[in-house]
């Protein structure tokens, strides 16, 4: 397969690794504003997937506001997915990541100082 085309796991259903694929591509420049995204048939093929998933991944995508539809033409980009792919993921960044290492500093003690430290590496890790 394309070295491009994700691989997908088991763990969640395959609309939602289809979105978040697409979403991926949007994130890194990969989809610019008002680019066209493959197409259904054409990801359907590629990646062996029955088309009606690939239509309810970019669905999502469409509920979300990061694609839009052109009669006749395909899906493409809106003007403003990368930046609210970037939004959405900062906010499930800090709260899948940051407010738990935050709720054990607190437990530990350590101050925001100290979690800056241990972030840049500097911190002393041996143990006495």
């Amino acid at each position: 397969m394309n070295p491009g085309y994700p691989r997908f796991n088991d763990l969640e259903p395959l609309y939602l690794q289809i979105a978040q694929w697409l979403e991926d591509k949007i994130v890194t420049g990969q989809l610019q504003a008002d680019e066209q995204i493959p197409s259904t048939t054409e990801l359907s093929q590629v990646l062996k997937i029955n088309p009606a998933t690939i239509r309810k991944g970019v669905s999502l995508l469409v509920e979300k506001g990061l694609v839009y539809k052109k009669r006749g033409m395909g899906m493409y980009v809106t003007q403003n997915a990368n930046s609210s792919v970037r939004d959405d993921r900062r906010t499930k960044f800090y709260d899948d990541f940051i407010a738990p290492l935050l709720a054990e500093a607190n437990r530990l003690g350590l101050t925001k100082e100290d979690i800056i430290e241990l972030l840049k590496g500097d911190a002393d890790h041996e143990q006495d």
